[in-house]
C-alpha cells in the first residue's frame, strides 16, 4: 500500500529524548522500497566510443561491481571514510577497483558497516547495501566505483555553487596552524562548502549555501576540531552578466630590443542562456597559429573570474575567436593569453554588463493571524510572493527573496510571529540586481564608505 501511494505511514517520536527512533528505522525497512521494488538504475557504459550506450543495473550479487560514493567523512578514529551505495555486484575488502569518474584505480582497504557511533568490520558489501570504505584516497563525493573489466558511469550528484561568504580570523597562532587542515577536510566532506585564502586582505574566506550552513561549519570547527575563530560579516556572492553582443581587439605587444612579446586577437561575445561559458574557434586561415588557441582560451577564462562592475565572476557568455595576428619570432603562449584577457575585458565593457544577485526560494508556515505581517515583511525585503496555501490551521507562503535581504531573517520572523512561524530556504537562481545594489558594491570596491 505504501509503495502504491495508498497509505502514508506516520510515526511519533522525539530525537531529543531518543524516543521512537527504533520504530522509525524499522518502518523504513518494512515500508519503504527495497532495490527490488524500484526500476533498475540506468548507467552509461564506458567503452571509448562516441555514441553513448546505456545499461540497466539490476541489483544482483553475481554481476560486475557498480556503486556510487555518495559521501566522504573524516572519522577521528579510522580516518577518511567513503560511504558507498552498491547498485550491482559485490564490493570486497582488499580488491582493486576502478573510479570511472577520474579514471584512477583504487584499492579498498577495509569495509565497515556503520551503526550510528559504532563500526562493524565486514568482508563485503552486497548489491543494494550501503557501507563505508577505508583506503579510497582519490575518490570524491559523486564518483562511480566499478569492476575493472566492466566500467560504467552512474549519474553524478550536482552541487550548487556557494552563495554566501564570511571571513575567518583565527583566535591564536595555534588555531591558525590547524585551520587550513581542518577546512580542507570539511570541504572534502561537503562539496557545497569552499574556502580560500585572500592574499590582498590576509583573511581566510569560507563560502557556503547560507547563513545557517556557515554557522554550522564554524561550530563544527570549534566542537570537533578545537579550532577557535571569529567570524566576519557575511558577504553575498554576486555575479555579473552581459546584456548584448559586442566585439573587441586585444593587443599585447612588448617590443623594445631583443626578443619581445606579440599577440593580437579579435573576439566577439554574446549573452548565453544560463550560467555556462562557451568558447568557439572561428579563425579562418593562419592569423593565429593553432598552438596558441588554447592560450587565448585560458586567458579569456581567467578574465571571466573578475567582471568590470565589482570584480565578481561573469556568467552566461559565449566567446568566439574570429581573427588575430602573430609575429614569427616574438609571439608566445604568454602573449596570446594576455591578449585574450585584454580582449575579453574590453568586450564586456561594451556589452552593457549588469549585476546578478542570488535569489532564494523560501517557504514559510505561519498561523493565519500573522499572515499579513509576514507578507508585509517579505515585500519590504524585495521578496516576491508566489502564492499561499492552507495547511491545516497554518498558511504556507512560497516566495522568492534576494539572499542579501535574508540576513537575520530567522530572528526577525520569530519576533513577528511570537516564535510560531517556521521557514526553509534553498538557492533558486541568479536575477538582475537593482541599480542601488550596484552603486553600493561599486563604492565598496573602490574603498568608499558604503
Amino acid at each position: 500500500a505504501t509503495l502504491n501511494n495508498l497509505l502514508t505511514p506516520v510515526l511519533c517520536g522525539s530525537a531529543l529524548r531518543n524516543k521512537g527512533l527504533q520504530n522509525l528505522l524499522d518502518a523504513v525497512t518494512g515500508f519503504l522500497p527495497s532495490p527490488l521494488d524500484v526500476p533498475p538504475i540506468i548507467a552509461t557504459v564506458v567503452n571509448g566510443k562516441e555514441e553513448e550506450e546505456e545499461e540497466e543495473l539490476k541489483p544482483t550479487d553475481d554481476a560486475p561491481l557498480s556503486g556510487l560514493a555518495f559521501k566522504i567523512v573524516s572519522d577521528p578514529y579510522v580516518g577518511r571514510l567513503a560511504y558507498v551505495r552498491v547498485y550491482r555486484g559485490v564490493l570486497k575488502a582488499g580488491e582493486t577497483i576502478l573510479n570511472t569518474t577520474t579514471g584512477e584505480r583504487e584499492r579498498v582497504g577495509r569495509l565497515l558497516r556503520m551503526h550510528a557511533n559504532e563500526r562493524e568490520e565486514v568482508d563485503a558489501i552486497y548489491a543494494g547495501g550501503i557501507g563505508a570504505a577505508i583506503g579510497l584516497k582519490k575518490t570524491s563525493t559523486g564518483d562511480t566505483l566499478c569492476d575493472l573489466i566492466a566500467p560504467v558511469l552512474l549519474e553524478s550528484i550536482t552541487f550548487p555553487e556557494p552563495v554566501m561568504s564570511v571571513s575567518l580570523e583565527p583566535a591564536s597562532k595555534e588555531d591558525q596552524d590547524r585551520m587550513g587542515t581542518t577546512l580542507s577536510k570539511m570541504s572534502e566532506e561537503d562539496p557545497t562548502f569552499r574556502w580560500r585564502f585572500d592574499e590582498e586582505t590576509g583573511q581566510t574566506i569560507i563560502s557556503g549555501m547560507g547563513e545557517l550552513h556557515l554557522e554550522v561549519i564554524v561550530d563544527r570547527m570549534l566542537q570537533e576540531h578545537r579550532v577557535d575563530a571569529s567570524v566576519g560579516r557575511p558577504e553575498v556572492s554576486y555575479r555579473e552578466a552581459i546584456g548584448k553582443p559586442a566585439a573587441a581587439e586585444g593587443r599585447f605587444v612588448r617590443q623594445s630590443g631583443g626578443r619581445g612579446q606579440f599577440g593580437v586577437v579579435e573576439i566577439e561575445i554574446e549573452p548565453l542562456e544560463g550560467e555556462a561559458y562557451e568558447f568557439e574557434n572561428r579563425l579562418v586561415g593562419g592569423s593565429v597559429p593553432r598552438e596558441y588557441v588554447p592560450a587565448v582560451k585560458q586567458g579569456i577564462k581567467e578574465a571571466l573570474d573578475s567582471g568590470p562592475l565589482a570584480g565578481y565572476p561573469v556568467l552566461g557568455v559565449k566567446v568566439a575567436l574570429v581573427d588575430g595576428a602573430y609575429h614569427p619570432v616574438d609571439s608566445s603562449e604568454l602573449a596570446f593569453k594576455a591578449a585574450g584577457s585584454i580582449a575579453l575585458r574590453e568586450a564586456i565593457r561594451k556589452a552593457s554588463p549588469y549585476l546578478l544577485e542570488p535569489v532564494m526560494k523560501i517557504e514559510i508556515r505561519v498561523p493565519d493571524e500573522y499572515l499579513g505581517a509576514v507578507i508585509g515583511d517579505l515585500n519590504g525585503r524585495r521578496g516576491q510572493v508566489q502564492g499561499t496555501e492552507a495547511f491545516g490551521k497554518l498558511q504556507v507562503i512560497t516566495a522568492r527573496i534576494p539572499l542579501g535581504e535574508t540576513f537575520g531573517y530567522s530572528t526577525d520572523i520569530r519576533s513577528l510571529t511570537q516564535g510560531r512561524a517556521t521557514h526553509s530556504m534553498e538557492f533558486d537562481s541568479y536575477q538582475q540586481a537593482p541599480k542601488s545594489i550596484v552603486g553600493e558594491l561599486t563604492r565598496q570596491s573602490v574603498g568608499a564608505p558604503a
